[in-house]
C-alpha cells in the first residue's frame, strides 16, 4: 500500500528542483550496445512484489453461468511480458497469487500492444515483427515482418525491434515505430495482409505511437530525439516538433526527455517531465505549451480516464527532479494528488474493474533498474479524495506495456 503525500500547492514555472547525483536510470541513460543480452528467465527466476505471492498457477475459472444468465464482459488488461516471448491475459482484482489468467506466445521482447475491439484482434510489437493475437481464441495468428527488422533478436531496452505501436480507428492499419539501433521508422501495415503501406523515418527510440481520432495522422514519441513526429502515413510524409521543456543538456544521457503521451479531448498530444510540467503539444501548429506539475519525481507512463483525470508514474530522483518515486493523480478539476511509493512504474492505463469504478495500473516496467514483476492497481476516485486504496498485483516477465479489452468468452 501507498499513502498519500499532503496535496501541494503547484510550483511557479521554471522553479529548480535540486539535482540529485544518483544511479541512472536505464531508460535515460546513453544508449548502450545493441549485443544480445541474457534469454528470458523463467517465472522461478524473477522477481516478485515485495508483499505479494511469487508468480503461481493461474487462479481457477469462476463457475459458468447458468443457460438463462447473461454475463455482461468484463474488462480485463493485456500485458507484454519483455522478459519473456508472451502477452499475459490479467485480471487486476485477483490479488493473491498470480493476476495472470493466460499467457499467449508472440514473439521475443514484447514491447508495446493495441486492441481492436471490433475485429477482436491485438497487435503486439516485438523484436521479431509485428504479432497478430486472435483474443477470443487466445492464440498467435500471424506475425509480420518489419522492412528495417534484424536478424540478431536480443532483449532489453535497447534491443532492436519494434517498440510504440497502436492500431487505426478503422482497424485497417497498424502503425508500429522500428528502432535499428543508429536509426528508427514508423511503418505501417495494412492488418489484413501485413503489407507495408509506408515506411517514414522517424527520432530516435520512439518509446510510444498514438493515432489522431480521424485516423489520419500519427504521432510518434521519440525518446532520443527531444520530439514528437507528426506523420501522414498514407503520402510518406512528416516533420518533427521538439518538446524540451527543460531544454536538451545532457543530450542522450539526459533525464528530461519524453518517454510517453495521451490524446486529450483536443486532440493535443500530454507529455508529463520530471514531476514538474505537463507539456501540451498541438500537432497542427506545432505550438508547446506546459502548465505546472507536483510530483517532482522522473516520469514515464501516463494514462487519461473518460472524465479527463490523469495518472502518472513517477521513478524518482533522476536530473532536475527531486523526490522519490511516486504516482501522481491530477483530475479534471485540477486536483494534484501525489501518492508516494517505494516502487518504479514504466506505462500506465485505466480500467474499469466489476465495480465499473476505474483504476489506474501501473506496470513495473522493463527499461529501468529495479523494474518488477507486477503492478500497482490505484482506485481514482478514492486517490483523488486523498484515500490509500491501492494495491499491488503480481505479473511475471517483467511487464512494459499494460492495455484494457473486453473479454467476450462464454
Amino acid at each position: 500500500m501507498i499513502a498519500p503525500r499532503t496535496r501541494r500547492p503547484a510550483r511557479a514555472a521554471g522553479a529548480l528542483a535540486a539535482a540529485t547525483a544518483l544511479l541512472a536510470l536505464g531508460a535515460c541513460a546513453a544508449p548502450q550496445p545493441a549485443g544480445t543480452t541474457a534469454p528470458p528467465r523463467s517465472p522461478a527466476e524473477s522477481s516478485a512484489p515485495n508483499d505479494a505471492p511469487r508468480p503461481g498457477a493461474s487462479p481457477a475459472a469462476p463457475p459458468s453461468p447458468s443457460p438463462s444468465t447473461e454475463r455482461a464482459p468484463a474488462e480485463l488488461l493485456l500485458a507484454t511480458q519483455a522478459e519473456r516471448d508472451t502477452l499475459a491475459v490479467v485480471d487486476p482484482s485477483v490479488r493473491r497469487g498470480s493476476a495472470v489468467v493466460d499467457e499467449i506466445t508472440v514473439g521475443a521482447a514484447p514491447w508495446d500492444v493495441a486492441v481492436d475491439e471490433d475485429s477482436r484482434r491485438a497487435y503486439v510489437s516485438t523484436a521479431e515483427g509485428v504479432a497478430v493475437v486472435d483474443l477470443d481464441a487466445r492464440e498467435r495468428t500471424d506475425l509480420f515482418s518489419y522492412e528495417h527488422g534484424t536478424t540478431r533478436v536480443a532483449f532489453g531496452e535497447y534491443r532492436r525491434g519494434g517498440l510504440g505501436l497502436a492500431v487505426s480507428p478503422d482497424g485497417e492499419r497498424v502503425h508500429v515505430a522500428v528502432s535499428t539501433g543508429d536509426a528508427a521508422f514508423l511503418e505501417t501495415l495494412d492488418a489484413d495482409t501485413g503489407e507495408m503501406v509506408s515506411s517514414v523515418p522517424v527520432g530516435l527510440r520512439p518509446f510510444d505511437v498514438l493515432v489522431s481520432d480521424d485516423g489520419d495522422e500519427v504521432y510518434t514519441v521519440d525518446h532520443d530525439g527531444f520530439t514528437v513526429t507528426v506523420v501522414d502515413p498514407e503520402r510518406g510524409r512528416s516533420r518533427a516538433i521538439e518538446v524540451a521543456p527543460f531544454g536538451r543538456e545532457g543530450g542522450l544521457a539526459s533525464f528530461e526527455k519524453p518517454h510517453y503521451a495521451v490524446l486529450d479531448g483536443d486532440g493535443d498530444l500530454l507529455l508529463p517531465y520530471q514531476g514538474r510540467v505537463l507539456a501540451r503539444v498541438d500537432p497542427d501548429s506545432g505550438d508547446v505549451t506546459t502548465t505546472d506539475l507536483t510530483a517532482d519525481s522522473h516520469q514515464h507512463g501516463v494514462a487519461r480516464a473518460d472524465d479527463g483525470t490523469l495518472v502518472i508514474a513517477g521513478n524518482g530522483p533522476f536530473g532536475n527532479a527531486g523526490s522519490g518515486p511516486s504516482i501522481e493523480v491530477v483530475g479534471p478539476d485540477g486536483t494534484d494528488v501525489v501518492l508516494p511509493t517505494d516502487r518504479r512504474h514504466e506505462t500506465v492505463a485505466v480500467w474499469h474493474g466489476p465495480d465499473d469504478e476505474a483504476y489506474g495500473v501501473l506496470a513495473g516496467g522493463y527499461t529501468q533498474q529495479e523494474a518488477w514483476d507486477g503492478a500497482t492497481v490505484v482506485p481514482l476516485a478514492a486517490a483523488l479524495d486523498g484515500a490509500d486504496e491501492s494495491y499491488e498485483i503480481t505479473i511475471p516477465g517483467r511487464p512494459q506495456s499494460v492495455v484494457p479489452y473486453q473479454e467476450d468468452r462464454p
